[in-house]
Protein backbone atom coordinates (compact mmCIF):
# COMPACT_ATOMS: atom_id res chain seq x y z
CA UNK A 1 0.00 0.00 0.00
CA UNK A 2 2.65 2.60 0.68
CA UNK A 3 4.88 1.07 -2.11
CA UNK A 4 5.12 4.71 -3.90
CA UNK A 5 5.98 6.41 -1.14
CA UNK A 6 9.11 4.35 -0.21
CA UNK A 7 10.58 4.83 -3.57
CA UNK A 8 9.95 8.53 -3.71
CA UNK A 9 6.62 9.40 -4.94
CA UNK A 10 6.47 11.66 -1.71
CA UNK A 11 9.48 13.68 -2.64
CA UNK A 12 7.18 14.68 -6.03
CA UNK A 13 3.75 14.81 -4.11
CA UNK A 14 5.67 17.50 -1.69
CA UNK A 15 6.83 19.00 -4.96
CA UNK A 16 3.07 19.46 -5.99
CA UNK A 17 1.93 20.63 -2.75
CA UNK A 18 4.70 23.81 -2.73
CA UNK A 19 2.03 25.42 -4.91
CA UNK A 20 -0.97 25.18 -2.64
CA UNK A 21 1.10 26.17 0.18
CA UNK A 22 2.39 29.24 -1.42
CA UNK A 23 -1.26 30.18 -2.41
CA UNK A 24 -2.57 29.43 1.29
CA UNK A 25 0.03 32.02 2.36
CA UNK A 26 -1.39 34.67 -0.37
CA UNK A 27 -5.07 33.90 0.99
CA UNK A 28 -3.85 34.30 4.40
CA UNK A 29 -2.14 37.50 3.86
CA UNK A 30 -5.31 39.16 1.97
CA UNK A 31 -7.69 37.54 4.89
CA UNK A 32 -5.64 40.03 6.88
CA UNK A 33 -5.96 42.87 4.70
CA UNK A 34 -9.64 42.06 4.77
CA UNK A 35 -10.00 41.25 8.37
CA UNK A 36 -8.43 45.11 9.25
CA UNK A 37 -11.01 46.67 6.97
CA UNK A 38 -13.72 44.75 8.73
CA UNK A 39 -12.46 45.86 11.94
CA UNK A 40 -12.16 49.93 10.56
CA UNK A 41 -16.02 49.64 9.59
CA UNK A 42 -17.01 48.18 12.84
CA UNK A 43 -15.20 50.60 14.84
CA UNK A 44 -16.80 53.25 12.32
CA UNK A 45 -19.94 52.52 12.88
CA UNK A 46 -19.86 52.28 16.57
CA UNK A 47 -18.69 56.01 16.78
CA UNK A 48 -21.31 56.84 14.38
CA UNK A 49 -23.58 55.42 16.80
CA UNK A 50 -22.17 57.14 19.87
CA UNK A 51 -22.92 59.97 18.06
CA UNK A 52 -26.70 59.28 17.01
CA UNK A 53 -27.99 60.24 20.85
CA UNK A 54 -28.81 64.14 21.00
CA UNK A 55 -28.71 64.57 17.00
CA UNK A 56 -32.06 65.54 15.68
CA UNK A 57 -33.52 66.19 11.81
CA UNK A 58 -30.75 66.06 9.16
CA UNK A 59 -27.73 65.39 11.14
CA UNK A 60 -29.81 62.17 12.55
CA UNK A 61 -30.24 61.33 8.68
CA UNK A 62 -27.25 61.71 7.74
CA UNK A 63 -25.63 59.69 10.40
CA UNK A 64 -28.37 56.76 9.52
CA UNK A 65 -27.09 56.55 5.71
CA UNK A 66 -23.68 56.82 6.92
CA UNK A 67 -24.78 53.70 8.89
CA UNK A 68 -26.26 52.26 6.62
CA UNK A 69 -23.36 52.08 3.87
CA UNK A 70 -21.20 50.97 6.82
CA UNK A 71 -23.63 47.82 7.37
CA UNK A 72 -23.39 47.06 3.44
CA UNK A 73 -20.11 47.24 3.26
CA UNK A 74 -19.71 45.02 6.26
CA UNK A 75 -21.52 42.26 4.61
CA UNK A 76 -19.71 42.77 1.76
CA UNK A 77 -16.52 42.36 3.47
CA UNK A 78 -17.55 39.43 5.59
CA UNK A 79 -18.67 37.79 2.21
CA UNK A 80 -15.29 38.58 1.16
CA UNK A 81 -13.64 37.08 4.18
CA UNK A 82 -16.25 34.04 3.85
CA UNK A 83 -14.94 33.03 0.43
CA UNK A 84 -11.43 33.34 1.09
CA UNK A 85 -11.61 31.05 3.94
CA UNK A 86 -13.90 28.60 1.83
CA UNK A 87 -10.44 28.81 -0.42
CA UNK A 88 -8.87 27.61 2.07
CA UNK A 89 -9.85 24.83 3.04
CA UNK A 90 -10.24 24.25 -0.39
CA UNK A 91 -6.76 24.06 -1.05
CA UNK A 92 -5.78 21.94 1.82
CA UNK A 93 -8.36 19.82 0.21
CA UNK A 94 -5.94 19.76 -2.72
CA UNK A 95 -2.89 18.84 -0.68
CA UNK A 96 -4.37 16.21 1.41
CA UNK A 97 -5.95 14.92 -1.73
CA UNK A 98 -2.28 14.42 -3.19
CA UNK A 99 -1.06 12.76 -0.25
CA UNK A 100 -3.83 10.28 0.08
CA UNK A 101 -3.42 9.81 -3.44
CA UNK A 102 0.60 8.57 -3.44
CA UNK A 103 -0.53 6.44 0.23
CA UNK A 104 -3.35 5.01 -0.94
CA UNK A 105 -2.25 4.38 -4.98
CA UNK A 106 -4.89 5.83 -6.72
CA UNK A 107 -5.04 8.58 -9.35
CA UNK A 108 -5.75 12.18 -7.55
CA UNK A 109 -5.32 14.35 -10.56
CA UNK A 110 -8.86 14.96 -11.56
CA UNK A 111 -9.76 15.31 -7.91
CA UNK A 112 -6.70 17.60 -6.68
CA UNK A 113 -7.53 19.56 -9.89
CA UNK A 114 -11.23 20.13 -9.58
CA UNK A 115 -10.69 20.93 -5.47
CA UNK A 116 -7.43 23.31 -7.29
CA UNK A 117 -10.32 25.60 -9.79
CA UNK A 118 -12.62 25.51 -7.54
CA UNK A 119 -10.93 27.05 -4.74
CA UNK A 120 -8.99 29.65 -7.44
CA UNK A 121 -13.24 30.24 -8.44
CA UNK A 122 -13.70 31.10 -4.49
CA UNK A 123 -10.61 33.11 -4.61
CA UNK A 124 -11.84 35.33 -7.47
CA UNK A 125 -14.87 36.14 -6.11
CA UNK A 126 -13.58 36.78 -2.44
CA UNK A 127 -11.27 39.30 -4.66
CA UNK A 128 -14.45 40.64 -6.53
CA UNK A 129 -16.20 41.46 -3.17
CA UNK A 130 -13.64 43.17 -1.73
CA UNK A 131 -13.09 45.12 -4.87
CA UNK A 132 -16.74 45.91 -4.49
CA UNK A 133 -16.60 47.36 -0.67
CA UNK A 134 -13.36 49.10 -1.83
CA UNK A 135 -15.46 50.77 -4.26
CA UNK A 136 -18.51 51.01 -2.07
CA UNK A 137 -16.35 53.24 0.09
CA UNK A 138 -14.44 55.38 -2.65
CA UNK A 139 -17.99 56.17 -3.84
CA UNK A 140 -19.36 57.20 -0.27
CA UNK A 141 -16.08 59.41 0.57
CA UNK A 142 -15.99 63.00 1.78
CA UNK A 143 -13.00 65.07 2.86
CA UNK A 144 -13.55 68.60 4.27
CA UNK A 145 -16.94 70.06 5.70
CA UNK A 146 -19.83 69.61 4.09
Amino acid sequence: MFELAAKGGIAHVIQLAVAPVFLLTGVGAILNVMANRLSRIVDRARALELKLTGVEGAARDELLRRLVNLSHRARLISHAIALCVVTAVLVCGVIVTLFLGEFFAFEATVPAALLFIAALLSFLLALVWLLREVFNATRTMKFGPG
